[in-house]
């Protein structure tokens, strides 16, 4: 079985070689900022942990203003050191509020781990959508018209026993005769609760009519029963 070629990696080839002058250009100023041994040796792998973390967080956390914030800050400084030790500055003669910062790095670079590892993400939440009002909005409920449609057999007419005298006005009795169904009768209780709750006024047969949609014998009979 062939053993795969070895291949290699330009990008990352150069990725190691830019690491590599970085890290020395941070320990080159950290020693001449007066971090000597170990110390300055840990100044660069600071800048560059802080600088990874950040991007870290930026990728899997998306854009926020705290990543951005230390990302620039490790950036700076990794920049600042490449500049400082290009001969623009003389190593041999630090000046002190270079020193300051150099020094101050430490408990900065700290900070900046620590809020990276520990807080959460601020990005501002997308606001919600507004919502459509409804364009077919629910019928406000009314009473159920199936009772309503099926009223009682409508009785046969009455002869009236005295043809030559006016015909006399309906009353109770006949109309309670009636037979009326009881489920509208509950409805038409309902409804003279309703009218009374709303005017304060018993309802009267006609509007009673006129709500439930049944004729006027038939309304006569259901008025008689709410009585």
């Amino acid at each position: 079985m062939a053993r795969p070629a070895l291949r290699i990696d330009a990008v990352l080839v150069q990725a190691v070689i830019a690491g590599a002058l970085s890290f020395a250009h941070l320990h080159d100023l950290a020693a001449a900022a007066g971090q000597d041994g170990w110390k300055a040796w840990a100044y660069p792998v600071s800048v560059d942990l802080l600088l990874v973390a950040a991007w870290n967080r930026l990728r899997t956390d998306g854009p926020s203003r705290l990543a951005w914030c230390w990302f620039l800050i490790a950036l700076v400084a990794s920049l600042g050191a490449n500049v400082a030790t290009a001969g623009l500055l003389d190593l041999n003669d630090v000046p002190a509020w270079l020193r300051i910062l150099v020094a101050a790095w430490p408990a900065l670079a700290f900070m900046g781990g620590t809020l990276l590892a520990h807080s959460s993400a601020d990005r501002s939440p997308t606001p919600p959508a507004p919502s459509d009002p409804d364009p077919h909005p629910a019928p406000p409920v009314q009473p159920e018209p199936a009772a309503a449609a099926e009223p009682g057999p409508v009785p046969e007419p009455v002869a009236v026993p005295v043809p030559h005298e006016p015909p006399a006005l309906p009353t109770a009795e006949p109309s309670a005769a009636v037979p009326v169904p009881a489920a509208l009768v509950d409805h038409a209780r309902k409804v003279a609760d309703d009218h009374h709750a709303r005017t304060g006024a018993p309802i009267d047969t006609d509007t009673l009519r006129t709500r439930l949609g049944v004729p006027p014998h038939l309304a006569d009979a259901i008025a008689a029963q709410l009585t």
